[in-house]
């Protein structure tokens, strides 16, 4: 059936929706980042000459390496091999397991790191002088056995070890593994359970199933939440002082601030130091994310379209 020119519709005249509020958004943040700027270029107690020069002293950047850098990567590396062994206890069909891995989390997300850091810095040291890691009532099975032994494999001074950098990584690990448990649980269970189905068909055990089909694809979901807790961890480093831990970034520019008085320039040196590490990790999350979401809806994907039927072509 064929159409006159005359019936078909004329150029359709539209017009775009305007937003005006848009508008007022726009002045108004360059209104705020125009204030910032004159602050920043007018005021001279910011000292920005000064807390370049504590950025660059040597505690500070002793305390940037040791108990920020060093500090993250050991907590994280706890917590990230803890969190996934957490969560496949809380999948397991063995209820020992899933009650363990229930309590763990409930009671690492239920106490603040600065109280757990707190504890480990004063209260275990007083709760215990030694601990002994050993089998269980070893002295005794010794006597029964005859024997001179007590089967104690090593003993760990505790007022030692509970001020050194190595406590509190170990709190802060076992505090970031209730988290990252629950991240790495979400990651598992968004895998579809068909390709675990089809690892076992071909013979795979649960761990090779794990290892090789599960954790590969929830990496799509896992990694951007653990960057988000990579980040927060540097943060948390902070709460090193808790323990007490001195060489830590903050503890030394704040001891710094407190000592010549430079209060507001320490603040501005510890601050640039934590966007400076922030901002890096924020661009190995992004590569990070970008590798591991590969295939899942990227854009620019070129699809196919289908010919309708009879149609030609070259």
């Amino acid at each position: 059936m064929s159409t006159s020119a005359a019936d078909r519709p004329g150029a359709i005249d539209a017009r775009p929706v305007r937003h005006p509020w848009r508008w007022v958004a726009l002045a108004g943040i360059v209104v705020v980042v125009a204030m910032l700027l004159s602050s920043f270029l007018t005021n001279e107690r910011w000292d920005f000459g000064t807390a370049l020069e504590i950025m660059n002293q040597t505690p500070v950047l002793e305390g940037l390496w040791k108990g920020t850098i060093i500090g993250t990567l050991g907590a994280m590396a706890i917590g990230v091999v803890g969190g996934v062994l957490v969560a496949i206890m809380r999948l397991s069909d063995n209820p020992v397991l899933r009650g363990t891995s229930f309590i763990y989390t409930w009671f690492f997300r239920g106490i603040p790191r600065l109280v757990l850091l707190a504890m480990i810095g004063s209260g275990v040291g007083f709760l215990y002088n030694e601990l002994d890691f050993g089998v269980p009532f070893g002295q005794q099975l010794a006597s029964l056995l005859g024997l001179r032994t007590d089967f104690t494999f090593f003993t760990l001074d505790v007022n030692q070890f509970s001020s050194t950098l190595l406590a509190g990584i170990v709190g802060l690990g076992l505090s970031e593994a209730a988290y990252m448990a629950e991240i790495a649980r979400a990651g598992i269970i968004s895998v579809d359970k068909g390709q675990t189905e089809a690892a076992q068909a071909l013979g795979m055990s649960r761990g090779q199933t794990m290892r090789r089909i599960v954790l590969p694809q929830a990496m799509r979901v896992i990694v951007p939440p653990t960057g988000n807790e990579t980040i927060a961890m540097v943060k948390d480093t902070s709460l090193l002082s808790a323990i007490p831990v001195i060489t830590e970034l903050f503890y030394q520019t704040r001891a710094i601030g407190t000592r010549t008085l430079q209060i507001m320039p320490s603040f501005v040196a510890v601050t640039a130091w934590y966007l400076i590490v922030g901002s890096v990790l924020m661009v190995g999350q992004y590569y990070l994310e970008k590798r591991f979401g590969r295939g899942f809806g990227a854009p620019g994907a070129t699809r196919r379209v289908a010919r309708p039927a009879g149609a030609g072509g070259a």
